[in-house]
């Protein structure tokens, strides 16, 4: 079983960014949000391109 974090766990910490985002705003969203090390290290493996929403950002970490 993996530890990655769930959608639902990545996107709590992305709750109040306003789409279409970047890699680094989901980042900086995330960290100002309080993310923990795991939340934050599974959003920089993500490509770095535009999200146009929270499906886009579970696909790209392969939970889509």
């Amino acid at each position: 079983m993996s530890n990655q974090p769930t959608p639902i766990e990545i996107q709590k910490y992305l709750s109040g960014i306003d789409y279409p985002a970047g890699k680094e705003q989901l980042l900086a969203t995330a960290e100002d949000e309080g993310a923990p090390e795991g939340i934050l290290n599974a959003l920089q493996a993500v490509p770095d391109r535009e999200y146009s929403g929270p499906s886009a950002v579970s696909e790209a970490l392969g939970n889509g």
